[in-house]
């Protein structure tokens, strides 16, 4: 077995984009068998590296599958154990976003940092519904507490809009969030800030979750007032609500990945 040995199924090596694959990929293919039998992780200098029956492995990039601290470690470790008789990328959102890390995000921090930032003028958080009262009320409960929480914590202070009328955010508003994007030095968290925000729409509610303001279970419920809202109102739906709970995983995983890699 070689050390690259997720190379072939957990993504193309970044810039290598094969068409082919993605034509492949709407068919979904059969899962691929599991090698090994252990999965765990050796120390090292370059921090500690997942291992497959003892051998290192790799990123589908090539670079080392290597984290910064042993709690990331077991938690990369967890998922490749639980894998049953086939392994399922899906259920492995922690290895997905540290795979990004190291050959997405590690090479080209600032292009991620200046991507991250966009969100400033169009937060989730901006915008409010005007009516029913009810749902008002709800997005005032949970969005009002993040917005005061980025005016005193990082002095940016948002200006709202009802409906879906684009708002203007004020240019040191802008500065303020982009200066906090910048300062996440640390590129797993800064891949993670980038799932979290992607996830949501919402880079305030992201950043609260990155530095403890929001639980990973309140940025969640934050994020979605509206669909919360909308499912008590017109009851569930069965496709929707599994779609919703994969997204919810993978914002979980993010809010691990930054809370272990810091």
């Amino acid at each position: 077995m070689s050390d690259d040995v997720t190379s072939d199924w957990l993504g193309d090596e970044p810039g290598r984009a094969d068409p082919m694959r993605a034509v492949r990929a709407q068919t979904k293919p059969a899962l691929p068998k599991r090698f090994y039998k252990e999965a765990g992780f050796t120390e090292g200098e370059g921090g500690f590296r997942l291992t497959l029956d003892g051998r290192p492995a790799n990123t589908p990039g090539r670079n080392p599958l290597s984290v910064p601290s042993r709690d990331l470690a077991r938690a990369l470790a967890t998922e490749w154990g639980a894998q049953g008789a086939f392994i399922d990328p899906a259920t492995m959102p922690v290895t997905r976003i540290v795979n990004t890390t190291l050959d997405g995000v590690a090479p080209r921090r600032e292009a991620v940092a200046e991507d991250l930032a966009a969100y400033a003028g169009t937060d989730l958080v901006a915008y409010r519904a005007d009516a029913p009262e009810r749902l008002v009320a709800d997005q005032a409960r949970a969005w009002d507490p993040v917005l005061e929480w980025a005016r005193t914590a990082l002095g940016a202070r948002l200006i709202l809009s009802e409906g879906v009328m684009h708002v203007t955010q004020p240019e040191e508003t802008v500065a303020a969030l982009r200066q906090a994007v910048f300062a996440v030095e640390n590129p797993y968290r800064l891949a993670a800030l980038h799932t979290l925000t992607t996830l949501t729409g919402s880079l305030l509610i992201a950043l609260a979750v990155l530095h403890g303001r929001l639980t990973p279970e309140e940025g969640w419920a934050a994020a979605h007032v509206d669909e919360t809202y909308q499912a008590a109102v017109w009851g569930q739906d069965a496709e929707a609500e599994e779609r919703l709970a994969k997204r919810q995983a993978e914002f979980h995983a993010a809010a691990t990945v930054a809370a272990l890699a810091g």
